[in-house]
């Protein structure tokens, strides 16, 4: 029996880094994927399914961000945030999202504030991208 799996439109990635630095970073992100897709789709962004915005969030550490600068190649990068900087090729956008050392301390006294503070600001990324591709916000 063949399972045909389809890619999503948002993926999470989450750098060897932050997987050995933050516990449970790795299974968290994978629910968030669900949950973003969920939003999405719930709030009409892949009405028109010949332009599908494919997003891949890459989550990182603030080191990490600085090397992806450096190391773009190609790839106009933008910065939309001191912790965030988005590459576009085509419908597709590379979104390398920071950990800074102050949400890293936070994140490792607090363990139960990942998902939420995760959530947050994933989302909160994804409503600039709304605003500039005229979607409703999530």
């Amino acid at each position: 029996m063949d399972i045909m799996t389809e890619t999503l439109p948002i993926a999470i990635q989450v750098s060897d880094a932050l997987v050995a630095e933050i516990k449970n970073i790795a299974s968290v992100s994978n629910k968030l994927e669900a949950q973003l897709n969920f939003h999405t789709m719930t709030a009409n962004w892949y009405s028109n399914e010949a332009n599908i915005l494919m997003i891949n969030f890459y989550l990182v550490s603030i080191s990490e961000l600085k090397n992806v600068s450096t190391h773009a190649g190609s790839v106009d990068l933008e910065s939309l945030a001191d912790d965030v900087l988005i590459g576009t090729k085509n419908s597709l956008l590379d979104c390398h999202v920071a950990i800074t050392s102050a949400e890293l301390v936070l994140l490792e006294q607090q363990p139960k504030l990942l998902s939420g503070y995760l959530a947050k600001k994933l989302t909160k990324v994804l409503n600039l991208l709304a605003d500039r591709h005229k979607f409703a916000h999530i």
